[in-house]
């Protein structure tokens, strides 16, 4: 039997002529649609300062009470973060499910979580949200209970399980971060053997659903590695899961493309936490391709909003190129590359093979054209050479094979004994 869809009233405050007010209400939706919850209605107000008792003004809960009442909704979905208190005040007058923002996301990320890490990351963001909140939860509420007697007893049997459920939930962000620091121990020992290769490591980074995984696969297509693809789809938080992926490129250059998690506004900061080690990933980069949906009219909030996230993980000076994707939709021109900025259109192709080349002039700087003459009985090195090298000329001679190469500052200093003068 086919699952009914919830349905939702949607409240948000708007203070102080916030311009971006409608954008992240229209957002909010969109969160909701991500785990299935269709909108029912919507209740907003304009205030100086939001309600410390029930987020909106007492008039206003009355009003989304009725809204609620008419359009036979399932619950009311807030766009900030609510106190412990304002949830319980919230469920007590609506006699509803109540749910914030950051309770929404936190149930996308619960749901598109595949990996063992990305699983754990989003169980010790939803403890750590819970904690605070457990008096405040709708399910509390029916615990409280009255003591008999004196001492201990008098503390009320409901007092004692959120005791009870407080420590069991301390023990398991325990346990949780604990089994983190074995996975980010091992994600640091790849990174230092990565960083051991040589490989320059790219790193995409944006607002989710700015096409980063499309990015990805147009450039692993475009390097001949089609079953190296990554999961793509046009919804918000498509995937958690950081993606590692090494490109060998015609001319024998190689770096690492690394992607991560998307940003949206209003992260958790329980999220940011606990995505931090994987999110590092762009802070170890050397170079970030800032993939922004330039489609979207609020494109410029999107970038400021992905900056932030940035700082807020220390990603600094880390050179960074913009990449303006969807073009095609926001009828501008394509593909067009000026100061550090790249137009693309992702989905059919357009500017992934300048992309790449812009890459390249930025991670391979060290590269150097050398000419060398390696000995007959030295093949190996000659072999090498083909494999990881971009080769330009090659000659044979009496003294051995003699090659004109494009060679990293690594490869450079290894072989310079080889160099012709």
């Amino acid at each position: 039997m086919e699952q009914l869809q919830e349905r939702a009233i949607l409240v948000g405050v708007e203070r102080q002529k916030d311009l971006h007010f409608e954008y992240e209400m229209e957002e909010l939706e969109n969160l909701a649609s991500a785990i299935d919850i269709e909108k029912a209605g919507e209740v907003t107000q304009n205030l100086e300062r939001i309600n410390a008792g029930t987020y909106v003004g007492t008039g206003k809960v009355e009003e989304i009470k009725m809204l609620f009442e008419a359009t036979d909704a399932d619950l009311v979905i807030f766009n900030d973060e609510l106190s412990p208190s304002q949830i319980r005040n919230l469920e007590a007058a609506l006699e509803c499910e109540v749910m914030d923002r950051t309770m929404l996301i936190l149930a996308i990320f619960s749901r598109r979580a595949k990996t063992r890490e990305a699983k754990l990351q989003v169980e010790l963001a939803q403890l750590q949200y819970m904690l605070p909140r457990l008096v405040g939860l709708r399910a509390s509420l029916s615990r409280q209970g009255g003591g008999t007697g004196g001492g201990f007893k008098n503390r009320g049997a409901g007092e004692t399980k959120l005791e009870l459920d407080r420590r069991k939930i301390e023990q398991q962000i325990s346990r949780i971060k604990r089994e983190l620091e074995t996975v980010k121990s091992q994600r640091d020992t790849q990174r230092k053997r990565r960083q051991k290769e040589g490989l320059p490591v790219v790193s995409l980074v944006g607002y989710t659903n700015a096409g980063k995984s499309t990015i990805m696969n147009q450039i692993m297509q475009q390097a001949g590695k089609d079953e190296k693809q990554v999961f793509e789809q046009d919804m918000l938080f498509a995937t958690l899961e950081t993606s590692v992926r090494q490109v060998k490129l015609e001319d024998q250059k190689q770096f690492l493309l690394t992607d991560t998690v998307g940003f949206v506004s209003k992260l958790p900061t329980h999220l940011v936490k606990a995505f931090r080690s994987t999110l590092e990933e762009a802070r170890e980069a050397d170079l970030l391709l800032h993939v922004v949906d330039v489609s979207n009219s609020e494109y410029r909030y999107m970038m400021d909003i992905t900056n932030e996230t940035l700082d807020k993980i220390g990603v600094e000076a880390v050179p960074t190129l913009y990449v303006f994707n969807k073009s095609d939709r926001a009828e501008r021109e394509y593909p067009v590359y000026k100061d550090d900025q790249l137009w693309i259109a992702a989905k059919e192709g357009a500017g992934i093979s300048e992309l790449i080349e812009q890459i390249k002039s930025r991670v391979f700087q060290d590269y150097t054209t050398m000419t060398l003459l390696i000995p007959f009985d030295q093949g190996e090195i000659v072999d090498y050479l083909n494999t990881h090298s971009n080769v330009l000329d090659t000659e044979y001679d009496e003294h051995g094979t003699l090659m004109t190469v494009e060679l990293s500052a690594k490869d450079a200093a290894r072989l310079e004994s080889f160099m012709q003068a």
